[in-house]
């Protein structure tokens, strides 16, 4: 009987795995925007990445360089993402200007949102669209339908 977990340490059933044009920029941008700490890589002879590991929070993301040959398309491969990350932070406002900074792009500044987050979106370098988020306050579903609503949506 073997005593290895089917989940390792300090993962979680889902994790997602990001495929960019450029990990190790990736790494250092995601360390700048989202203070990402690298767990690991593992480096291909050519200096591409295999894979790699960061940590955000206590979130596990793995990601790794573009590799057409063997189907891991990049978001501009494929002309856009279908994929968001929901990133939630202390303060929306400090995490989205530091995000920008490291160069992220604007698709939303930070606004107040009906379903009680600070909210703002960004786009990384790489073509992954970042959610970023401060959650002010508890609603029930009925309190933010009626917000909706009240929008007009």
């Amino acid at each position: 009987m073997s005593n290895v977990k089917p989940v390792p340490d300090g993962m979680t059933p889902v994790t997602p795995y990001l495929i960019v044009r450029g990990a190790a920029y990736a790494i250092e941008f995601y360390t700048k925007a989202f203070g990402a700490r690298e767990r690991y890589r593992m480096p291909m002879p050519d200096g591409s990445i295999a894979h790699a590991e960061i940590e955000i929070g206590n979130s596990r993301l793995f990601l790794a360089d573009e590799n057409l040959a063997q189907g891991a398309q990049s978001p501009q491969a494929l002309g856009g993402t279908p994929v968001s990350f929901m990133h939630y932070v202390d303060d929306t406002d400090r995490a989205f200007a530091r995000a920008v900074e490291a160069g992220a792009t604007v698709q939303a500044p930070p606004v107040d949102m009906f379903w009680g987050d600070r909210w703002s979106l960004v786009a990384d370098p790489f073509g992954h669209q970042w959610q970023i988020a401060t959650h002010k306050e508890d609603l029930t579903h009925e309190q933010m339908q009626a917000r909706m609503a009240a929008m007009g949506g």
